[in-house]
């Protein structure tokens, strides 16, 4: 199958101020956020993508821009709605710190798989709904691209962390142990057999080697030789 590049936003004024932005209109990337998304675009200039997809939320599709501004010939990102920020209800637009206090948070840090926030979506379904994308784009690409193909989905921290869960063969209860920094960068392969992930919560660091795919194969026992820098 084809490699892809899971890619969170960058940082954003509501991140700065600790505030829960879920899917509202109008949150952007604020100067750093847009440093780090310039960075990533830096960082995957080295490959030729096959394709760049997006959540549709603004701040991602900043970040895409990023991304696509240093890429020659990849066409404008598209929006892909299974990639969208979860739907947390009524839990949208206030502090951290205050949900921190609701009945439900530690359910959402032990337990997430039984959490439903109010008048908005099953973290099960989140991650239901993102991982099917994230395939069903994967199986496209490589359709039309063929197996070696390299290709970004830029989306949100919590959407990331629950396809990267669902690719290590984790429960969606244990995600919360896996961190998604602003505008990192996630490396997966979904395999015949099974999902390989390459990295996690990358945001430095040289991705050239990229540029030739990644071969599928078996797992190489001891760890093999790792990548070659073209």
């Amino acid at each position: 199958m084809a490699t892809v590049l899971l890619v969170r936003h960058g940082r954003t004024t509501a991140n700065a101020t600790g505030l829960l932005a879920g899917r509202a209109e109008g949150v952007s990337l604020d100067q750093i956020g847009r440093d780090q998304a310039g960075l990533t675009g830096d960082r995957l200039a080295a490959i030729d993508l096959a394709a760049v997809v997006s959540s549709p939320l603004e701040r991602c599709q900043q970040t895409a821009a990023h991304i696509l501004n240093r890429q020659a010939g990849t066409p404008a990102a598209p929006l892909e709605h299974g990639l969208i920020e979860a739907d947390y209800g009524t839990w949208q637009g206030r502090l951290l710190t205050e949900l921190a206090t609701e009945e439900l948070w530690p359910l959402v840090q032990s337990q997430p798989s039984a959490v439903v926030f109010p008048e908005g979506e099953a973290m099960a379904t989140m991650q239901a709904r993102s991982v099917a994308a994230i395939r069903r784009h994967d199986a496209v690409i490589e359709a039309e691209h063929g197996p070696e193909a390299v290709w970004a989905a830029v989306s949100h921290g919590d959407i990331i962390k629950s396809i990267l869960a669902d690719a290590l063969g984790m429960h969606l209860d244990l995600f919360q142990r896996i961190n998604v920094g602003p505008a990192s960068v996630s490396i997966v392969r979904y395999g015949a057999s099974r999902p390989s992930v390459h990295a996690t919560n990358t945001d430095a660091g040289d991705l050239s080697w990229l540029s030739k795919g990644i071969h599928a194969g078996d797992a190489p026992v001891g760890g093999g030789a790792g990548h070659q820098t073209p």
